[in-house]
């Protein structure tokens, strides 16, 4: 498909969508939006009328199997990733799907051996984008040996900016019906851990819910099987501990900060900052780390999954191969904080 059109169609069109996906994938070459169908035949014309689709579609079963889509952009919640993403590529479509990944490990397999049966398709995940513009300057100072040997892995983050709001409806992230195991932020932030650290091998989690029980959109009760804090102690794959803790409770919490301590060095991301710094035995303090402007990569999903469509470059921001290893992350987590015992991580 070096020259032909790429003709896409969207099942789930939410705010990540529309922020980035749509518009950025309007403004690749010789990309067409076809075909759109989001939860509601009204949502999805103000998404066709706003951003120029052919047509707007009941059943997102439509948009899979049209003759006239050549790949298909999944942009609903986790719960329908696995039955959209198996019939997409079964349907001969490449797939780009929203993180996370899937409900759980089992389906995020699935999905990976969806992608391996059918070996022509692009099968992509969007990216965690915290670290992409540091991603390959962290990669290399660990690889070559900056810090030493991994000796400890502290990072705290908080998903929300202020106290608990116990009056708050059910939001689809607290719904495990909807998001199955992932929980807050810890997802997103493990993904890029790996690109630098390697997966973990072992997990123990305790995780605090501090509201149990929400009322959904329908106004019932439900109970949140989802956490509001988590506490994970996990063995990383050369021997280094880390220490993560990710919340949606921890009012005036300072922002997101990361921490890699080494035998001979260590390391400080402040991402929302933009700002890594690091210092080596002898240094009396942490010095900001100059990452070269070619070295940034930043956010470049869409133009990377029509590149790979057209034969020019292979996916690496984010496999479905990463993809089950964060989902095996994550469903260790929730195995041991359900048992209240440490959990191996399943290799890929």
């Amino acid at each position: 498909m070096a020259d032909t059109p790429i003709r896409v169609g969207f099942v789930g069109a939410g705010a990540n969508c529309r922020r980035h996906h749509i518009p950025k994938l309007k403004a690749q070459a010789g990309v067409e939006l076809v075909a759109v169908a989001n939860r509601s035949r009204e949502s999805s014309e103000r998404v066709a009328k706003g951003f120029g689709f052919t047509r707007v579609e009941d059943d997102w079963r439509k948009v899979v199997q049209a003759p006239d889509v050549d790949a298909v952009c999944i942009g609903t919640w986790p719960y329908m990733h696995r039955e959209l993403t198996v019939a997409a590529l079964g349907a001969g479509k490449h797939v780009l799907c929203e993180a996370r990944m899937a409900m759980n490990a089992a389906e995020g397999r699935e999905m990976l051996a969806a992608s391996r049966r059918a070996p022509g398709l692009v099968a992509q995940l969007v990216p965690s984008p915290p670290t992409l513009e540091f991603d390959s300057t962290l990669s290399s100072m660990i690889a070559e040996g900056f810090v030493g040997e991994v000796l400890a892995v502290e990072l705290h983050t908080t998903q929300q900016a202020g106290f608990v709001d116990r009056e708050a409806p059910l939001h689809w992230r607290q719904d495990v019906d909807l998001s199955g195991h992932n929980i807050l932020n810890m997802g997103i932030w493990y993904e890029a851990m790996i690109r630098w650290l390697g997966p973990a091998r072992r997990v123990t989690a305790m995780t605090k819910t501090a509201v149990p029980r929400r009322k959904d959109s329908a106004g019932a009760w439900r109970e949140v099987k989802v956490p509001d804090h988590i506490d994970i102690l996990a063995n990383l794959k050369d021997g280094g501990v880390a220490h993560l803790r990710f919340s949606g409770v921890t009012g005036l919490a300072p922002a997101a900060d990361l921490w890699i301590f080494g035998s001979e060095g260590t390391v400080r991301l402040e991402p929302e900052a933009k700002r890594l710094t690091a210092g080596r035995r002898g240094d009396k303090a942490l010095k900001e780390v100059a990452v070269p402007a070619e070295r940034r990569v930043g956010w470049r999903v869409e133009e990377e999954f029509v590149n790979a469509i057209r034969g020019r470059e292979t996916i690496a921001r984010t496999t479905f191969e990463d993809g089950v290893r964060y989902m095996e992350f994550t469903d260790a987590v929730t195995r041991s904080a359900t048992t209240g015992q440490a959990v191996d991580v399943l290799p890929l």
